[in-house]
């Protein structure tokens, strides 16, 4: 599972690298709209930020394989796709199909309650192996 940690991290840390230079440069002469540009570019930032993430976890995995970096993974993954995913697509559309904008819309709260959830598991990880050491 660490090697899917690290693969998918590094993966999604080019992702991002690449999507924010398609929105700083491409994205901006086609969508005027300040609100939806600044969710494209909260979407890269906070893949970028839980790309690194997967990538420690990934090495911390392979020493320590416990079930709460094991999820702890898994949320940061489901959490990229869903809140930077549904933030690329809100600003893609550019409120074309108002039935998409809305199915769309409630996902993006769904990512970022994953990546909460996550980030505790890590800090219930790592104390749980602090008091296991002592």
């Amino acid at each position: 599972m660490h090697k899917t940690f690290l693969i998918f991290g590094a993966f999604s840390g080019l992702l991002s690298i690449l999507l924010g230079a398609f929105g700083a440069h491409a994205l901006q002469e086609v969508i005027t709209d300040e609100k939806l540009l600044h969710g494209f570019q909260t979407g890269v930032q906070y893949q970028m930020y839980h790309a690194l993430a997967l990538l420690v976890l990934g090495l911390l995995y392979e020493k320590f394989p416990v079930k709460l970096l094991r999820w702890s993974g898994i949320l940061f993954i489901s959490g990229i796709i869903l809140f930077s995913g549904s933030l690329y697509l809100l600003t893609l559309l550019n409120g074309k199909s108002e039935a998409l904008l809305k199915f769309i819309g409630p996902i993006t709260p769904v990512g970022g309650t994953l990546f909460i959830i996550g980030w505790i598991f890590l800090l219930m990880a790592i104390l749980k192996k602090r008091d296991s050491v002592r």
